[in-house]
Order: C-alpha cells, then structure tokens, then sequence
C-alpha cells in the first residue's frame, strides 16, 4: 500500500452537503464510483422519533453512497433548522416540501429515478407526492417504515408517549408545550388535525409502484396495509422492523437497525440494477442560507476535510456585538432537545449576538472520526471538533465566543475553555461533572443516568412512583445501585480529608480547582446553571462544599437556579428564561471585553 493510499484510508469522510430550499435545510450525500439509476429521498418521521432516527439516518445514507446511491435528507417545515410554519396550512407545506426536495435530489444526483424512504409521519405526504404532476422525475418505489397507517391512532399513540417522556424527565403530564406535543416538541394545531384524519385505507397508488414494507412486530395495521397495497396490484417486498424500539425509545442510546437497513439497500438497488457513470449533477444549487426576517442562517462543512457539520446564525441587519458557541448535547442534534439550540440562536441574533451551533464527530450529522472512540461523550478528542469550530469562528471574523452546552456539552464547553485561550466565557448548564472521574462508565452513565438523592427522596413519596414500584416498573435494583453510589461518595468525600492526595474523591476536587485557578487568571467568566434538584448539584458540593460555598474563591464564576425545569430543560418557561440568561450573559461579557481592550 502507498503513503498516498494509507494517508486516503485514514482521512475522514466528509459530512453531507448542505443544501437549502424551501425555507428548510436538507443535506446531500453523493454516490462514490458507479452509481445506480436511481437516488433516495429520505422523508422524516416528526418529535422524538425523528431524533431518535436522525444518527441512523446518517449512517445509512452514508452506507447507501459506498453501495453507488445518492441520496438526500431534510428538515420538515417547522422542525429541525427549517423555518417555523408561518400559517395554519395542515399537511399541504410538508408535501410542497417533499416535492422541493424531489427536485433538488434530481439536479443533484443528475438522476431523473427517486427512491421515497420514509418514516413514521414521513409517510404522510407520500400519497400527495405520487400523484404530482412532475414529469421531470419519476418514482421508482417507495420504502415505509413503520408508517403511520392511522391518523388518530398515531395521535393516541404519540400522547401515550409523551406521557412516557414527562415521567422519565420528571416532569408532570404536558409540562412540554401545549396541545399536540413530545419532548419539548410542539405540533401546530392545523398540522396535527390533518393528521387525525389521515387514513393508510385511502392511500390508492398506481399499480406498477413498489413498495418495501418494514412492519413493527405485532403491527396489525402495517401487515394490513401491505395486504391493501398487493390488493391495489402493487409489488410490496415485507420485512420485520427488528430493533425498532431500540431505534425510537432515546436519542442517546438508539441503535441502528443494521438489517433493516440491509435489507432495504438490497432492494433499492434491485429496483435500479444498471449502472452508470458517476455525474457532478446538472445545474446542482449552493448550499445557500435560510432568510428568516430578523436572522440568517448558513449551513456548512468545515474542519479537515469537511467532516463536521454546522449552522451560523448571525443577525440579518447588524455586525454582530458577541458570538455564541453552541455545543451539542449527549447524541442530540445541532438544533437540540426541544429545538432548544435553535431557538436560542435565533433569539440571540435578534439581539445582535451571532451564534454557530454544529455535531461533533460520530454525532448526528457529523461522520465519526477514523479510528476514532466509539463512545464519543466525555472523550478528549471532542475538544479538537470545539477548536475546529473556533477555526470558523475566527475565519469569518465574528467577535469573542462564548462557549455554551447543557450535561455533556457543559462538561466539553469548560474542558475546551481550558484547552483553548481564544474562549472569553462559558455558560455550563446542568454540568455532571467537570472532570471525568474514572470510576463512572460513560456507556452506564448516559443509559442509567442517576439522579439527585433528594430527587430520589421525592419520587419515592409519589404515589405514582408508589404503584410503579410495586408493578414491577422500576428498575429497582438499578435504582438501588444509584443511591449507594451517592451515599458511598458522599462518605468518601467526607473520608477525603484524612486520606489527602490517596483518595480518588481528593484528587478530582484538587484537578477542578486548579482548573477553576486558571480560568480565574485568565479571567474567563463562567456561569453555572443548573435545575432545582439536578444531580449535577451533587457533584458540585462535591468540590466546592455544601451549596457551593467555595466558589467564593473565584470571583468570575456565577451560580443561578432555574425553577420547575427539569435535567434537559424542556418546559417552554424555563427554556425561554434559560435562552434569557444565555443573551444577558454574552451581552455583558462582550461589553466586558471591548471595555477591557
């Protein structure tokens, strides 16, 4: 093997290319080599779910481009880092989407044959997309994967969810948004009754269509609707969805479906099995930016290679007064639980103060790095993505980043501030920890996350966690296993003093406070915010005493609370006071700095 070809296998693939149109963001993976006559559509499933997936997504778009496939993937209207729907229009700006997005995949991939891959509620504009008069391009076969064959059973489906969602947060019943909602995810009030009276039994394609059918086990109605396609005289292939809850239930562990998605790929080139030479496309669009009336935003590949994948938001009228550097959370994408991260960049641009969120490698839409950690969170190696990213930063010439992330992307935004003087500030929301301790495993960390003692005290006085616990629905030895962990740190901690630099306890608390000592001279303010009750609370006291009395030590360090919210922050009050906090604070450290210069 050469050093040319050694150097080719270690470079790291490049994200998708970002693409606008519509108001919305989509991303375009090319074919590598000979391609297949035929390029995919990916239409998403909508909330938790589409989180959940978007990963995979990747993965497998990625997959399809080394099996010769284009393909493209985008954001509905409303969701994700597309522009919020701006009129009561039902499901019609989602078809009207879908078509936009058909014919941009066409002039990318030079392809007049598109594959529909659609999700969940992705399958709902399906049947309005097949019967477009669109002679341009054609539909060669559609893939549903457990898609929504009922429009009221999804909606009940989806509350029943939710409910699932707020219990686990913590939080009481549709303390996420009003009306139709999951997760901090709102579904506006037109969209969602289109959506009720949606029915698969209605859905009439043409004959010749081909369809790939991935039923959820025990799905009654997807086996029905496959029965109802064949009787239409469609060519419908059926496969089990296996691992389909182990997709949706958590965006933070879900796994890929790796024989579905085999599966899938050997169908889709079945339907195409000649190929073609690789084309650049014809007339293929910019990537372009999204205009949303006060603020613009710029997708864009940047670091080594293009690997990484991120949003500038930047106000649409004036130079920007100070820049926000939005990290990522666990294996969120850029645009954040609830759209958090989005809407904080928007807010923050109609106050003057530019903002570039993006994914770090192996997360979302980013690809990983060669070789690189399989578990990413908490690795030193998301520090060089952070410096990357200030790279942009500083290339465009935007002013002073602030550094902010929630959990993990706290824990990243105070390591990175350490690692790289250009940080004027961090804003850590809910940090776990400020340095790793090597006794916590990152994998059973983030899939049995503990919470707080005195959160643990409150459940248990629940009469839900009551009749939970007795039903056999709590993970009682699991949650056993958390509380000792707390107490036997906290006698540790208590044990710290006498045993000196041999405790492990004495060792981390020595390692934050050098770090805090350095921040502190080189004066970087940092302002710690954390829900009422957050474990990471705990953590802190562990360092700096009960209620964080030695904090007083240093001087550019500021601690707030935020009421009824829980660990990711998902009711809208405590979001819109924590986007607040997060404007205040850049706006005071830019008049610092320019003062101070």
């Amino acid at each position: 093997m050469t050093a040319a070809s050694v150097d080719a296998t270690q470079m790291p693939r490049p994200a998708g290319r970002p693409v606008t149109f519509e108001n919305t963001v989509g991303l375009f993976t090319p074919a590598q080599g000979v391609l297949t006559r035929a390029a995919v559509l990916f239409i998403s499933p909508w909330g938790l779910e589409e989180l959940c997936v978007h990963k995979a997504w990747r993965e497998f778009a990625d997959s399809l481009a080394d099996a010769g496939i284009a393909s493209l993937r985008y954001d509905h209207p409303g969701t994700g880092d597309a522009l919020d729907l701006s009129e009561s229009s039902g499901l019609e700006p989602f078809t009207t989407t879908a078509l936009a997005a058909a014919r941009c995949l066409r002039d990318l991939a030079g392809l007049d044959r598109l594959v529909v891959v659609a999700q969940g509620f992705g399958s709902l504009p399906v049947p309005d997309l097949l019967q477009a008069n669109e002679p341009s391009f054609l539909f060669a076969g559609v893939a549903l994967l457990a898609p929504v064959t009922s429009g009221r059973r999804y909606l009940r489906e989806l509350s029943l969810w939710a409910k699932v969602v707020d219990e686990g947060l913590g939080l009481p019943p549709g303390s996420g948004g009003p009306g139709t909602s999951i997760a901090g995810l709102v579904m506006e009030d037109s969209v969602a009754a289109a959506v009720r009276s949606a029915d698969a039994k209605a859905f009439k394609p043409a004959g010749s269509t081909r369809f790939f059918l991935a039923e959820r086990p025990q799905s009654d109605a997807d086996g029905a609707l496959a029965v109802q396609l064949q009787a239409e005289g469609a060519d419908v292939t059926r496969i089990v969805f296996e691992g389909y809850s182990d997709l949706v239930s958590n965006p933070t562990i879900a796994e890929t479906p790796v024989t579905v998605f085999r599966a899938l790929t050997h169908w889709i080139l079945g339907l195409d099995p000649l190929g073609v030479e690789a084309d650049a496309g014809r007339g293929a669009p910019s990537s372009g930016v999204v205009d949303g009336g006060g603020f613009i935003e710029c997708p864009m590949r940047f670091g080594a290679g293009d690997r990484l994948f991120g949003i500038l938001c930047t106000p649409a009228d004036a130079v920007p007064s100070g820049t926000a550097l939005l990290l990522g959370t666990g294996y969120d994408r850029q645009s954040g639980w609830a759209r958090s991260t989005v809407e904080t960049a928007r807010m923050l641009a109609a106050s003057g103060i530019a903002s570039f969120r993006f994914d770090a490698a192996g997360i979302a839409d980013s690809p990983p790095v060669p070789e690189g950690d399989r578990q990413v969170l908490y690795s030193p190696g998301q520090i060089s993505d952070v410096r990357a990213a200030l790279d942009r930063i500083e290339a465009i010439g935007l002013p002073d980043p602030v550094l902010v992330g929630r959990c993990s992307g706290a824990y990243l935004a105070f390591n990175a501030a350490l690692a790289d003087p250009r940080c004027r500030g961090v804003i850590a929301i809910n940090i776990l920890t400020f340095a790793w301790d090597p006794r916590d495993d990152v994998d059973q960390m983030i899939r049995y996350n503990p919470r707080s003692l005195d959160d643990y005290k409150r459940r248990a006085l629940r009469m839900e966690t009551a009749y939970r616990l007795f039903s056999g629905k709590i993970d009682v030895p699991r949650a056993a296993g958390n509380i000792l962990k707390i107490v036997a740190r906290r006698v540790s901690r208590t044990a710290a003093p006498v045993l000196g630099s041999l405790s492990v306890e004495a060792r981390l608390r020595n390692g934050v406070h050098r770090a805090f000592r350095q921040l502190r001279d080189r004066h970087v303010p940092i302002s710690l915010v954390y829900s009422e009750g957050d474990i990471g609370l705990a953590r802190l006291s562990q360092h700096f005493g009960r209620d964080g009395q030695l904090l007083a030590r240093y001087p550019n360090v500021s601690r707030i609370l935020l009421a009824d919210a829980d660990h990711n922050v998902t009711p809208p009050k405590a979001r819109r006071e924590l986007r607040e906090h997060i404007r205040d604070t850049i706006l005071a450290i830019a008049s610092a700095t320019r003062k101070a210069s």
